[in-house]
């Protein structure tokens, strides 16, 4: 059965994922990249670093027999617009290169966020919907993204940006209102805990200057709480609180403006609980299951896979 290998290297997470596509199964395997603690992320070049170190025990680990692999998939960008680019993503498409030419079979260069997108269509059983328009949104530590999705001749699923935050990133929100609380970073699936454990639900009318939302008045509003004396549990609430309006603003204004589509939601951020179950409920949307949320290499496979025919 053919194979496709997906590399990603982000600038959170070293990852690489083997899809078969007669199965439709994915093995994957992933490994944070290091961060001192009280640090809110790494530099690029301790980025870089991490992935030299980390992806080739990873790659040993997922190949752990022969496998018939048909074609390697790697994202080599953020996005798929004119200047997108950071260097922690060049360690993954090295390798890919260099599996890829030793293999003899071709390399499939996509972005990180095309891998988000299909990630989460991979595992909400919806995998063909790249072949229609659909909105999906993207929200991680580095986008606060709705996306227009539909087929595209060049990058098989094209994206065409509708809104983005204007300032803070709604992954970026949650680490330092995370490190306000002394959390470890990254601070998503602890700071879903501790709100948990609040009894208060915030209803809250975040800014938008037309489509595109403002984010770093949560920040200053988290300080002020902490500095008067507010439980932390209920600063982790208002926090989640806010990106979850700031979400459902979004998708009122995006199927407003292109109609009654598909809703795909993915990133990091989109694990979180709190935000999938108000959303889900209110819009309908699927949501990409919390192992193929964060940053991961299976939707990269999935691509491949597309690209090359196999699907």
């Amino acid at each position: 059965m053919p194979y496709y290998l997906g590399i990603d290297t982000s600038n959170y997470t070293t990852s690489a994922a083997l899809y078969n596509s007669g199965t439709n199964e994915i093995r994957q395997k992933k490994q944070l990249l290091p961060v001192k603690d009280g640090a809110l992320g790494l530099r690029q070049s301790d980025a870089v670093f991490s992935h030299v170190k980390q992806l080739a025990p990873l790659l040993e680990e997922l190949l752990d027999q022969a496998y018939p692999i048909c074609g390697v998939g790697v994202s080599t960008r953020p996005r798929d617009q004119e200047g997108s680019y950071m260097p922690c993503f060049l360690v993954g498409d090295v390798v890919a290169s260099s599996v890829a030419a030793a293999l003899g079979v071709p390399k499939y260069p996509v972005s990180h966020q095309a891998g988000h997108v299909m990630a989460a269509l991979y595992s909400t059983g919806q995998i063909p919907l790249y072949r229609e328009p659909f909105i999906a949104f993207h929200l991680s530590g580095g986008t606060t993204d709705c996306l227009l999705c539909q087929p595209d001749e060049t990058y098989t699923l094209g994206i065409t940006l509708l809104a983005t935050s204007s300032d803070l990133k709604a992954g970026q929100a949650v680490d330092r209102v995370g490190g306000m609380l002394g959390l470890p970073f990254p601070a998503g699936p602890a700071l879903e805990q501790l709100a948990l454990a609040s009894t208060k639900v915030y209803k809250i009318k975040p800014p938008f200057q037309g489509d595109n939302p403002s984010i770093s008045g949560l920040e200053n509003k988290c300080q002020k709480m902490l500095r008067d004396g507010e439980a932390p549990c209920d600063i982790a609430r208002y926090c989640l609180d806010y990106i979850r309006a700031v979400v459902a603003k979004m998708t009122e204004n995006a199927l407003r403006s292109q109609g009654d589509l598909p809703l795909i939601y993915a990133g990091g951020v989109m694990s979180n609980s709190i935000i999938r179950e108000d959303i889900s409920k209110r819009y309908g949307g699927q949501f990409a299951q919390p192992a193929f949320s964060a940053d991961n290499a299976a939707g990269v496979s999935v691509l491949a896979a597309i690209r090359d025919g196999a699907l």
